[in-house]
């Protein structure tokens, strides 16, 4: 199930005495949080659908209200639990860019033909992500993201059309 949906925020602590709570924004589109939006609630074995009845986004801060959430010791037992979307409902994004689960699973397959495995995980290195590919023996390389490696992606498809830099493959 949790496969389903992505994660756009995490709620912090309760804020005030209306039940209101400090979310943290986990996504680029803090904008994506408007009133009368449907999200959900999931932390440990909670898993449920609630609506955002009112929105304040001030100097990086998001202050949400979650209808049936009224009072500070109601918002507190949501301390920490993850706000959600189906992902069918995540923000469109520009050509070119991908979110990390469209990515993870994807089958690498050089232009020459070579299979080199399936991205199994993302790392963020801070000026450019390195996807950790895997293949069927174990075997894992790092591709750095960089259009002068990751030559095309296709998500129909399911694969990553790499040109790896040189060296890359050798042993």
């Amino acid at each position: 199930m949790m496969d389903e949906y992505i994660t756009v925020g995490k709620v912090a602590a309760p804020f005030g005495v209306q039940g209101k709570v400090r979310l943290i924004p986990l996504t680029d589109y803090p904008e994506r949080f408007k009133e009368d939006g449907h999200y959900y609630l999931a932390k440990q074995n909670l898993f449920m659908e609630v609506e955002i009845q009112g929105v304040k986004i001030r100097d990086g801060e998001i202050i949400i209200k979650l209808q049936g959430i009224d009072t500070p010791e109601a918002a507190h037992i949501y301390r920490n639990a993850l706000l959600q979307v189906p992902r069918r409902d995540v923000m469109k994004l520009p050509n070119g860019h991908y979110y990390h689960f469209q990515i993870v699973g994807l089958l690498a397959v050089t232009e020459e033909g070579a299979i080199l495995g399936r991205v199994i995980e993302i790392i963020e290195t801070g000026s450019n992500d390195v996807y950790l590919v895997r293949d069927e023996q174990g075997r894992e390389i790092l591709l750095p993201a960089l259009k002068e490696v990751i030559r095309e992606i296709d998500l129909e498809k399911g694969t990553m059309l790499v040109r790896p830099l040189p060296g890359l493959l050798e042993e």
